[in-house]
């Protein structure tokens, strides 16, 4: 038996080895392949290598920003309620892109596609009408620009281009500068709310709409003045690009009604009669024009092209030369952490710090974009800067769109502060807001009482009873000491006596270009001047190169931050509807309230705020 069971037991012996064999053999073949493969693949990767007569799409979308802002949060929430995630077009970007094409043999032209722009700030949108300016002039290629309708922003961009186009159905619409406001005083006296504006400053018009019911004298002069400059410059650069007499987009803002009825209503053919545009195309014709012009894309059907997002992938980053070091400080000053988007007292001192102990780094330049906020926030930054410059490293403030109130607070501990003509900026003064709801109810019918062993205790800061003469003397005080404060540092900062500074200051907004004249600036310039001046300052030789210092929020801040967002609406949804019938209109109000009620529930009954409450026009 065992002499018949010998042979099988062999047999199958050799067979599972076999089979184990094979299966290891496929195994390791398998692997080999892999290897092989992924070898393959990062050798390929990258980008194609571009063709001749490459067209450079400009397809700028969103808004243009300094930093990307907002978090995945905020884009699956938009997705959620049927929105569209904001878009944003990073300004560095399209500079970086715009200075490389200029070289770029394969670039034959760049269309600046203008459809999905949201707009900029009249800072942000000089900037790259400069960059498109220089590239024509460095590169001898031309610029076409082409949307289905262009509004005031997007047609300052295009005017910059040889060729304009725009839809047969379209219209260029340009409309001015200034704004409208909700007044809310008898508003708020009807519901029982009584607002407590503690302000220093003429033109510090922060909470001017919730004690007044029409603009101030002063807040009209100090609008027609700013918006006035802006006014005049933007016309002015879009007759000298454009080729236009001077005055002809006013007159034909005047006379709109007449030269549109004399086109029969076309406002595309108005805008060719009127020399904005160059030709009335559709996308179609567009898009043959541009494939007679450069190269047929076979595959796409179209003209050979390359968007910016996949041309600035193309580029390789620079690892010569000296660094300097980039802060963006856009967006409000808050006290504590912030994440992109916004100014972090303590987020963004702690950039500084990184950057100011970074050895690599030999000087720092900081683009502000930044109406205000916290005068706490706004100190713990400009100490920041000012201990970098005592460490020995060149500071340069960039101002962007708008750098006004602790904006300019935070601009104070520079070398050199530049900015462009149409900045906003200055707005150097103080409030703070304590609204009471007493009044409101009283209507409700809801009482309260109670005993505090000192009037502070409870009584000192409380909406829901009259505030205290005492806490107003008090409050007015503080609020005094942190203009002096900040005038006093603005006066050393600018070298100049505080009288003189106190003149310019009062709370109002100028232009660059005025504060310039009033000495509240060192220089007018672009970004790249500031870069330059921080070179210099630091005594680089050649070409530096930037290094932006940024930190991205991780999983449980955003987390934080949807909890906070979503507790504060519910308190500011609260007011809302004790308000009724009036939610509407003193929603902003509502919204001022509750925030003053959450500080105070933090044991600070009053903020000192910084801001100066200014849109970018």
């Amino acid at each position: 038996m065992m002499s018949i069971l010998r042979p099988l037991g062999w047999f199958f012996s050799k067979l599972w080895w076999l089979l184990d064999a094979s299966r290891r053999a496929l195994l390791n073949l398998l692997l080999l392949a892999l290897l092989v493969g992924l070898i393959v693949a990062l050798a390929t990767r990258g980008p194609k290598p571009l063709e001749d007569k490459t067209t450079l799409v400009l397809d700028l979308k969103g808004r243009l920003v300094e930093q990307y802002s907002g978090s995945a949060r905020d884009q699956a929430m938009a997705q959620l309620q049927g929105q569209s995630p904001q878009a944003q077009t990073r300004l560095r970007d399209v500079l970086q892109v715009l200075e490389a094409a200029a070289t770029d043999p394969k670039i034959s032209t760049v269309l600046l596609a203008l459809d999905d722009f949201g707009g900029g700030g009249q800072a942000g949108l000089r900037e790259v009408a400069a960059a498109l300016e220089r590239f024509k002039k460095d590169s001898k290629k031309p610029v076409l620009a082409y949307a289905g309708g262009y509004d005031q922003r997007s047609y300052f961009l295009a005017a910059r281009a040889d060729e304009v186009y725009m839809h047969p159905m379209g219209m260029a619409m340009m409309e001015g500068f200034g704004r409208y406001r909700n007044y809310y005083k008898d508003a708020l006296e009807r519901v029982g709310i009584e607002p407590n504006v503690i302000r220093v400053g003429t033109y510090k018009n922060f909470g001017e709409p919730y004690f007044a019911n029409a603009p101030s004298p002063a807040t009209l002069e100090s609008d027609a003045y700013l918006y006035g400059d802006l006014w005049a410059r933007y016309t002015t650069s879009v007759e000298t690009a454009r080729k236009l007499d001077k005055g002809a987009v006013a007159r034909g803002l005047e006379e709109l009604p007449q030269r549109l009825q004399a086109v029969k209503g076309d406002t595309a053919q108005l805008a060719l009669k009127e020399r904005l545009v160059d030709g009335l195309k559709t996308r179609d014709q567009i898009r043959a024009m541009l494939i007679e012009r450069g190269a047929p894309d076979e595959k796409a059907k179209s003209f050979r092209q390359i968007s910016l997002a996949a041309y600035q992938a193309m580029l390789k980053p620079r690892t010569e030369g000296a660094v300097i070091g980039v802060v963006v400080a856009e967006g409000e000053i808050v006290d504590g952490e912030a994440g992109p988007g916004k100014v972090g007292g303590d987020s963004t001192a702690q950039l500084i710090r990184q950057a100011r102990e970074n050895e690599d780094i030999k000087a720092l330049v900081l683009r502000v974009n930044s109406p205000g906020g916290s005068a706490v926030a706004s100190e713990i930054v400009r100490r920041e800067l000012e201990l970098t410059r005592q460490a020995g490293k060149p500071v340069v403030v960039s101002m962007g769109d708008v750098a006004a109130s602790g904006g300019y607070w935070i601009s104070m501990a520079a070398d050199r502060v530049i900015a462009d003509a149409s900045t906003v900026t200055g707005s150097i003064g103080v409030f703070g807001m304590l609204p009471t709801a007493d009044k409101l109810l009283d209507k409700l019918s809801i009482h309260t009482g109670g005993h505090t062993t000192t009037w502070l205790a409870g009584g000192g800061y409380d909406p829901r009873r009259p505030l205290d003469p005492r806490m107003r003397t008090a409050v007015q005080s503080a609020i005094q000491h942190i203009y002096d404060d900040f005038t006093g540092k603005a006066a050393a900062a600018r070298k100049k006596p505080v009288a003189e500074i106190d003149a310019v200051a009062q709370g109002r907004v100028w232009t660059g270009a005025q504060a310039l004249e009033r000495g509240l600036i060192d220089q007018l310039g672009s970004y790249g001047d500031a870069v330059k001046a921080a070179a210099a300052l630091a005594k680089l030789e050649g070409e530096p190169r930037l290094s932006y210092v940024e930190r991205e929020r991780g999983r449980i801040e955003r987390l934080l931050d949807g909890l906070g967002e979503v507790v504060g609406e519910q308190v500011a949804g609260a007011v809302r509807a004790q308000l009724g019938g009036l939610a509407l209109p003193a929603q902003a109000a509502a919204g001022e309230l509750a925030w003053l009620a959450t500080l105070g529930t933090q044991g600070r009954p009053f903020a000192a705020v910084v801001h100066c409450l200014c849109t970018v026009p």
